[in-house]
């Protein structure tokens, strides 16, 4: 089974973070249908980047209270205690994609660009799954191959070298 790959948007603060290193998991209020171990995130920087940063792969997805959450995540998540409260006011279950393999592009794919090549484009408010004509725009516009970080897709080409 290939990898899913989905289209975050994330402030700019923390898509930095991510690519620093100084955040390993990602806070959600909803959880996106489908999203497994070893399926791939892209990575939307919102204003003022604007523009498609790199992409990590899924390690884990976990859903608990706020305040379970909270326990796991403190050093991890690159908020501060008071910020997490806020995100999660009124909500019984928050959600946490912890990650693994961030990988930054040489460069970001500004909108503009991404606009020219997907006419359609829009920033997803909460998430997007590409389809492959969308992940193919996607992979030569950043001149990588994208796949090759999922542990997923690996197993997933064995698979098929042995089918």
């Amino acid at each position: 089974m290939s990898p899913n790959v989905l289209l975050l948007s994330i402030q700019h603060k923390y898509a930095s973070m991510i690519f620093e290193g100084n955040k390993q998991v990602e806070l959600r209020r909803v959880r996106p249908r489908h999203l497994r171990n070893g399926d791939l995130i892209l990575v939307y920087a919102t204003s003022p980047e604007q523009a498609l940063v790199g992409v990590f792969e899924v390690e884990k997805v976990v859903e608990m209270s706020p305040d379970e959450l909270w326990q796991i995540v403190e050093d991890k998540a690159g908020v501060t205690h008071e910020n997490f409260r806020k995100y999660y006011e009124n909500s019984s279950i928050g959600f946490a994609i912890f990650l693994k393999n961030p990988f930054s592009f040489k460069s970001p794919i500004k909108l503009e660009q991404l606009r020219k090549k997907w006419s359609n484009f829009r920033p997803p408010q909460c998430y997007h799954y590409l389809k492959d004509r969308e992940f193919n725009i996607v992979q030569s516009m950043a001149k990588s191959d994208i796949l090759s970080i999922s542990e997923k897709s690996k197993a997933y080409q064995t698979e098929l070298a042995f089918s």
